[in-house]
């Protein structure tokens, strides 16, 4: 039997830390889904189709990992997908508080599914997603918090917020 999970996030941008918990949980899992939001309520730099290309891109080599776009509840994605295992990636204690109340909260609303705590290497402990967005945006390097291709689409991205100017 096949075991696979689910590493769910926007990934706006997919960096260096979400990278290790992927290729980690590739290691446990036979199958890893990732399963990149189309439309969260955060405000987000990247379009679905934007981050679709830089995750597949980034983990191009891992045949086990397979992304995929997903919108509404989570849990509910996992059982059409046929997934009982949830994976997460924790920073700090402070992700712990908001993770384990969503994993409570995933367990209420589907007792079947469950959820994976993975520690990020301390190498990348510091990387969140908007440290790296106002990096890029503020013209700093980013090449040691994401991967080439991200880095080229952030260098885009941050140019084209340039053009456009204030809100």
């Amino acid at each position: 039997m096949q075991r696979s999970a689910i590493y769910p996030g926007t990934f706006d941008p997919i960096t260096l830390g979400h990278l290790d918990v992927m290729r980690r949980a590739a290691d446990v899992f036979d199958r890893l889904l990732v399963a990149v939001a189309e439309s969260p309520r955060k405000r987000l730099w990247f379009n679905i189709e934007e981050r679709l290309a830089m995750v597949r891109e980034a983990v191009r080599e891992h045949p086990h990992i397979e992304v995929v776009p997903f919108g509404g509840l989570l849990v509910d994605f996992a059982r059409r997908q046929g997934v009982h295992v949830l994976v997460r990636g924790l920073r700090a204690f402070s992700d712990f508080e908001y993770e384990f109340q969503m994993a409570l909260s995933n367990r209420k609303l589907a007792p079947d599914v469950e959820t994976v705590f993975f520690m990020t290497s301390d190498t990348y402990s510091y990387i969140s997603s908007s440290a790296v967005r106002e990096v890029a945006e503020l013209g700093g390097d980013t090449s040691l918090l994401v991967p080439p291709n991200v880095q080229a689409a952030l260098r885009r991205k941050s140019q084209d917020l340039l053009r456009q100017g204030p809100e």
